[in-house]
């Protein structure tokens, strides 16, 4: 089982996706943010089920539309661990919805 750690950058992530989800009247705002950390705890059994993109990274995309966030990650195989880079809302995340 690999190991999850999040770059301190991330707290500053929650912290904004938070104040949205408040200013927006956001029903139980802290659970939003549960969700997206139980969505990131499936990176511990299965490092590699995000999409790649550039310089050996992957996508975690969590929930969908609104409600959906993109977890920016880098799993170093050597040291069995997942490096948390950033999180995002989907739309942030350049995602467009139909």
């Amino acid at each position: 089982m690999a190991r999850v750690e999040f770059a301190p950058e991330v707290a500053g992530d929650f912290d904004r996706i938070l104040e949205y989800l408040t200013q927006h009247a956001i029903a139980d705002a802290p659970s939003h943010i549960r969700e997206i950390i139980d969505a990131i705890d499936v990176l511990a059994h299965s490092p590699l089920i995000g999409r790649p993109v550039a310089n050996s990274k992957r996508e975690l995309v969590i929930g969908r539309k609104a409600h959906g966030y993109v977890a920016l990650y880098r799993f170093v195989e050597k040291i069995d661990t997942v490096f948390v880079l950033a999180i995002r809302s989907q739309r942030e995340a350049g995602y467009t919805h139909p």
